[in-house]
């Protein structure tokens, strides 16, 4: 397992876990996404999974929002991601696996998150375009679309302040169903803010 991310001292933490050397990637170059990838199948010797974990939020009414965020949630939510998988997939090994986590607002769009959820739809329905176009190659495309976590992300917003959030959903648990969904080759696993319930489709 080889693990790419931008903030070197996270990134250090968790190759530290996993006994990797650490790949820097900054996700809004197409460049660094090929040395990427690249750089991950120099370590691992093929590729044959790739999971797509990023975001970037700022929280305010449309037209209120500085233009600067707003790209840069496009750029790290949506535009980011699809330039690492179109770099990924002509490198996969038979039978892969694309895991990209979107979020709840991807399906039930929020107010004062407009151009997030538009970021996060946008990355959805790229990935369900990509599971139809790729079925042949792709074992598995699994759009990941989680309510709010425990992982501080609400915290470090571009701009604005967060508003109240719901009870925040426990990142073990994620991991742990996501995991189940890729062996069981699901297509999606989405939180339905309704019911509260995490379902796999």
């Amino acid at each position: 397992m080889a693990a790419a991310g931008r903030d070197r001292e996270r990134l250090d933490a968790v190759c530290a876990q996993l006994a990797s050397k650490p790949i820097e990637l900054e996700l809004t170059d197409p460049e660094s996404c090929e040395s990427a990838i690249d750089g991950a199948i120099s370590r691992l010797g093929g590729l044959d999974g790739l999971v797509i974990a990023t975001g970037a939020v700022a929280f305010g009414r449309s037209g209120e929002i500085d233009r600067a965020a707003e790209r840069k949630m496009l750029d790290v939510n949506a535009r980011g991601p699809i330039d690492l998988i179109a770099a990924a997939l002509p490198r996969f090994e038979p039978g892969g696996a694309v895991v990209g986590l979107s979020a709840v607002v991807a399906e039930f769009p929020t107010a004062g998150m407009a151009a997030y959820s538009a970021s996060k739809a946008a990355f959805s329905a790229y990935l369900e375009a990509l599971r139809r176009e790729r079925r042949k190659q792709l074992e598995v495309v699994l759009d990941v679309r989680p309510g709010h976590m425990e992982t501080g992300f609400a915290t470090r917003a571009l701009a604005g302040e967060a508003p109240k959030l719901p009870e925040p959903g426990s990142a073990d648990e994620l991991i742990a169903r996501i995991l189940d969904a890729v062996e069981t080759g699901g297509r999606e696993l989405s939180y339905d803010p309704r019911t509260r319930d995490l379902t796999l489709g």
